[in-house]
């Protein structure tokens, strides 16, 4: 009987594997084959695929299909500022602080740099068995969404409040992640979230959005279009969000007709993490989620981030998607795997054989620190008290975030064994025979409980005090993350907190010499009641690893502040419009009419800035014209600098809803003490038409104004020390 069932067992193995050898033999493999074009090598693959293997395919977590050689992946994957959540990686400034540098340049080193560390950690996690979230090349970055209110609380992803600085920023940033090579791509980036979407946090899976046709086509949408359409970004990720009524990952107007149509999207678009479900569950759009996974892949989105495309199968069967459909969006997901080079052997990509010693190298702890450097504002420096001697007597550091590596990071972070803090900068640069002396003095985000604090004291007894003060993730940022905050990430004014408020105040009232306010955040902070008892006031964002560092190098006189703002620092939350109002009117620089605290574009440097020699090659402009300026830029101070010089037009006649002004040019140069040098732009005859109404770009005729400055032509550049701008006149006929 035991024989009998060994010969049965031994038959049935047999079999098997009989089966399985001639199942294998079916196989087409030539989609392994590089020399093949990869529309073709993603038919073959494709065509092989059954039902359920193609849906496997269509969420964040796709399957592995071992029959076809097929790994696992996970698309679920984030580099804003350095590779996130994913171990040892550099961490670069935030995105704000890369938009403060006005640099897309330096940009594309930053994502280099980042896809370069990507590609070294993707195959020693590979060469380990982890395929893990986080661990592949697929990065949903850079966030785009215009910074329109400072009260939202993701607004730190980004580069600012202007498109046309998003644009050139996000299209270098993405050249830098996606790499040259014209057949492979070094990672994949991703632009995000699209579209009209920028808090409130708490509203994000629900509200639905519908702007203005003007605002849509001349705010909202310029970023996208810039890098899909110059930028060839690689991957588009759709909003929670719904826009004039439908939710974004299933509303065909934005994905096929904008997104597809009218803009040749070759890439692949993926739901924000838990949309689709959305679509149902907060939305109330369809009743279903078979009926989300419908409408949602019907639409465009072929990847699910989330889970709700395993309802897919019974959508097929009840006829609300079709085969042909599924096979649509799962090519349109290999196409991008096989981009990256996934399916082929390590000598046909140039981006395969990178090493990990490129992870957190020291040539990337470099350029965090320049970077850091570069992205610095200084926003008053009264009577010139910065730069300081490194061998001042006795230095006071103090505040809350004098020794905080959290300050340091933002969102969306890696980690590093190298965070080095305001007061470990300092430390090191100060003069040995410097009694530096240093306490928190306050709590962040609430009132000090010991009433016998004599942190605010010590000031009394210092030639310096130097207060570290500002916000941090925990208080702003994504609504999973802010754990300081009932309201989601976002903020209800702009002050900072209030123990930090009262202890500047008492500050103030002891001390000694000068005091200079270090201020980290993501977003504009109100300074009322205390910016004008400040002697200096320096913004450093969430400046990364490296940022102590920088801050003690622009404090001391090694490199001279070069940032300048993003974004419009308003003098309170009463000259805002309602958070939850997608009107542009009243907003950024290009709508306000109040005067702010700070202007978009301000930034001061250790010397002094001269403008002058404005030449306009034709002041008489037809449809077709360009606009060609010159001007020259000479530094008349002490200091060797780095200068942003920025173009803007204003049309005499503000009506039909358009900007006040508008930033049309902007080029970060060096100059050396007693320096000149020319600086020329060329606004193409697009930049000049401006957006009407019905959302059409038309040529408007008319005076305009021409103005060339280091920072944006508003009332309050000339009081605080801006360049007096040049301006001119032109004639668009």
């Amino acid at each position: 009987m035991k024989k009998n069932l060994k010969r049965i067992g031994l038959a049935i193995t047999f079999s098997c594997l009989s089966i399985l050898s001639s199942q294998a033999q079916e196989v087409d493999f030539s989609f392994l084959d590089h020399s093949l074009n990869i529309n073709d090598r993603v038919d073959i693959l494709v065509s092989q695929m059954t039902l359920e293997e193609k849906i496997g395919q269509l969420v964040n977590a796709a399957a592995a299909i071992p029959r076809l050689n097929v790994p696992d992946y996970d698309w679920w994957n984030e580099a804003s500022h350095g590779l996130a959540r994913n171990g040892k990686a550099t961490v670069f400034p935030q995105g704000i602080g890369l938009g403060a540098t006005f640099d897309p340049e330096l940009a594309k080193r930053v994502s280099s740099a980042i896809s370069t560390e990507a590609r070294a950690k993707y195959y020693v996690s590979q060469s380990m068995g982890n395929h893990s979230k986080f661990a592949g090349l697929t990065f949903w970055s850079p966030n785009i969404n215009i910074f329109r209110d400072p009260r939202w609380g993701r607004g730190q992803e980004t580069y600012g409040e202007d498109p046309y600085l998003m644009a050139k920023m996000g299209i270098a940033f993405v050249e830098g992640l996606q790499g040259d090579d014209p057949k492979y791509l070094k990672t994949a980036a991703c632009a995000k979230h699209f579209a009209v979407h920028s808090g409130p946090e708490k509203d994000r899976h629900h509200f639905n959005a519908a702007p203005s046709q003007q605002d849509l086509y001349e705010t909202y949408l310029p970023a996208f279009k810039a890098l899909v359409t110059e930028g060839k970004v690689e991957g588009v990720m759709a909003a929670y969000n719904a826009v004039y009524g439908i939710p974004a990952c299933a509303n065909p107007l934005l994905l096929q007709d904008i997104l597809r149509n009218t803009w040749k999207f070759d890439g692949y678009i993926t739901s924000d993490c838990g949309a689709v479900g959305g679509i149902t569950y907060k939305q109330k759009y369809v009743p279903t989620a078979v009926e989300a996974a419908a409408v949602a892949i019907n639409a465009g989105t072929n990847l699910n981030c989330g889970e709700t495309y395993k309802f897919l199968n019974k959508a097929v069967e009840q006829g609300l998607v079709t085969k042909e459909m599924i096979d649509e969006r799962t090519k349109q997901l290999f196409k991008t795997r096989f981009r990256l080079g996934m399916f082929d052997k390590d000598s046909n990509s140039p981006y395969l054989n990178i090493g990990p010693e490129n992870i957190h190298s020291a040539e990337h702890v470099a350029l965090a620190r320049e970077v850091a450097q570069k992205s610095i504002v200084l926003l008053k420096n009264k009577n010139n008290i910065l730069p300081l001697s490194k061998e001042i007597k006795i230095p006071y550091l103090t505040g809350p975030f004098a020794n905080s590596a959290d300050i340091l990071l933002g969102n969306y972070y890696g980690v590093s064994s190298n965070l080095v803090t305001v007061l470990e900068g300092i430390t090191d640069a100060v003069s040995l025979g410097t009694s530096l002396d240093y306490r928190s003095g306050a709590l962040p985000f609430q009132a000090t409980l010991n009433d016998v604090n004599w942190a605010p004291r010590v000031a009394a007894e210092a030639d310096i005090t130097i207060c570290v003060v500002g916000l941090s993730a925990d208080l702003e940022g994504e609504e999973v993350d802010a754990i300081a905050t009932a309201t989601k990430g976002d903020r209800v004014d702009l002050k900072l907190p209030q123990s930090q408020i009262d202890y500047v105040k008492e500050l103030i009232q002891y001390k000694k010499g000068p005091l200079v306010l270090i201020l980290a955040s993501g977003s504009a902070v109100s300074l009322e009641g205390i910016e004008e008892h400040c002697d200096a006031i320096l913004q450093m964002w969430y400046p990364g690893e490296q940022g102590g560092n920088a801050v003690a190098d622009v404090l001391f006189g090694d490199v001279s502040p070069s940032g300048h703002l993003p974004v419009t620092f308003p003098k309170n939350v009463e000259q805002l419009p309602a958070f939850d109002d997608y009107s542009m009117k009243g907003r950024t620089y290009k709508y306000m009419t109040e005067e702010p605290l700070y202007p978009f574009g301000f930034g001061l440097t250790y010397s002094k800035t001269e403008i002058k020699n404005l030449k306009v090659e034709n002041t008489k402009l037809k449809s077709k014209n360009d606009l060609v300026v010159s001007v020259e830029v000479a530094n008349i101070g002490n200091y060797d600098i780095d200068e942003v010089v920025q173009l803007y037009l204003s049309p005499k006649e503000v009506t039909g809803g358009i900007p006040n002004t508008s930033i049309k040019g902007f080029k970060r140069i060096s100059l050396k003490k007693d320096e000149t040098k020319t600086v020329s732009f060329t606004v193409t005859a697009d930049q000049l038409q401006v957006v009407n109404t019905k959302g059409e770009s038309v040529w408007r005729k008319g005076d305009y104004k021409v103005t060339v400055g280091n920072s944006s032509p508003n009332s309050a550049s000339k009081r605080l020390g801006a360049a007096t701008p040049q301006e001119t006149f032109i004639k668009l006929q």
